[in-house]
């Protein structure tokens, strides 16, 4: 019997854990949550973990809506699992980041059935209706800014100067991630005409399977077998894949080239302020997830949701808040400190403390 009593202890653990505990690393849940958060993954980008589930937290506890924050750690049917739970849970609203459309969409229409409202948050779920709200920043921009910054970096090093046709590479983001289209759709914009027009070639361009850090190094690497280090500039779609070609560099002992990021990283800065990265864009948690925060308590309240217009889907128009990015170099990089982004003391340490 006591044997019984033991396992069936350990059984609960598990089950509790699985629920809230080693997912969530947020507030316990509740027998009834209002609002559910599903993060991705933590390979894409570190933001989710320590810039989103934070302030989603915080945003929710100071308008008192029992809410769970929850990850899949790059698993699908792991993220339709924490969605059914939140479901059980009496969940009002759901805010998603998907891993890919259908599986998003799979989402959507098992909350719709139950009467859920639902937010896709910083992805766009395309292919089906869709959810009810899309919160996020204006993508393709942000990709503009990627390319923008790329070729300013290009011009200071005299790269696009008459007879030179730099080899400029895209390393996109996963290929099953709509916003991986819509950032290339900004940086090809910006960095295609050069090509066109013969100031520059155009050179290897690959996503990345789930936004993966080691495939994008290994990745990068044949970019450079197949060219024979012969590139000169490179569009990489955030910081985990930028960082990803720092390493295979340095690796080579090649020198810095023009490089593109985004997210703000602690580890995108170091590049930035060592310059083996010439920028970063900058999506503030402190505004995206409070505007999602926000549209998610208004729902639940019964209030009138604001939205400031809307992004098409591919099947509708889904009524949107989308927020303004910022391009970080190294001259305004202090503003990542000052907002509270990042701590200077996360990226002034060890060898990069000569550069601050």
């Amino acid at each position: 019997m006591k044997k019984l009593i033991v396992a069936f202890a350990v059984g609960m653990l598990v089950v509790g854990l699985s629920v809230g505990g080693a997912f969530a690393k947020s507030e316990k849940q509740s027998a009834t949550v209002q609002a559910c958060v599903l993060l991705p993954d933590t390979k894409s980008s570190v933001r989710w973990e320590t810039q989103d589930r934070p302030t989603f937290i915080a945003a929710f506890k100071k308008a008192g809506i029992p809410a769970t924050v929850v990850n899949a750690e790059g698993d699908a049917q792991r993220m339709r699992s924490q969605a059914d739970q939140c479901l059980a849970n009496g969940a009002k609203v759901i805010l998603m980041t998907s891993l890919d459309p259908g599986s998003g969409c799979a989402i959507i229409k098992a909350a719709t059935a139950r009467k859920v409202r639902t937010i896709d948050y910083d992805r766009l779920n395309t292919g089906c209706k869709g959810a009810n709200y899309y919160v996020s920043f204006d993508n393709t921009k942000v990709g503009k800014l990627m390319g923008q910054g790329v070729k300013a970096a290009m011009t200071a090093k005299g790269l696009l100067g008459a007879g030179k046709k730099p080899v400029i590479a895209y390393l996109n983001g996963g290929p099953t991630d709509n916003n991986s289209k819509l950032f290339k759709n900004g940086y090809a914009g910006v960095l295609d005409p050069l090509i066109k027009s013969g100031k520059a070639t155009k050179g290897p361009d690959q996503g990345v399977p789930a936004w993966d850090n080691q495939k994008a190094r290994t990745i990068f690497e044949q970019m450079l077998v197949s060219t024979s280090n012969k590139i000169d500039a490179v569009a990489a779609a955030n910081d985990g894949l930028a960082n990803a070609v720092v390493t295979a560099l340095k690796a080579k002992k090649l020198k810095p080239i023009p490089l593109s990021g985004q997210d703000a990283t602690a580890q995108g800065a170091q590049n930035i302020i060592s310059g083996w990265q010439s920028g970063t864009v900058y999506k503030p948690a402190k505004v995206e997830a409070p505007a999602a925060a926000a549209l998610a308590v208004a729902l639940i309240k019964g209030g009138s949701p604001k939205v400031n217009g809307t992004t098409n889907n591919g099947v509708r128009n889904v009524p949107s808040v989308l927020t303004t990015p910022t391009w970080i170099t190294k001259a305004n990089i202090n503003l990542l400190y000052k907002d509270g982004q990042l701590k200077k003391s996360e990226v002034c340490v060890g060898s990069y403390k000569q550069y601050c």
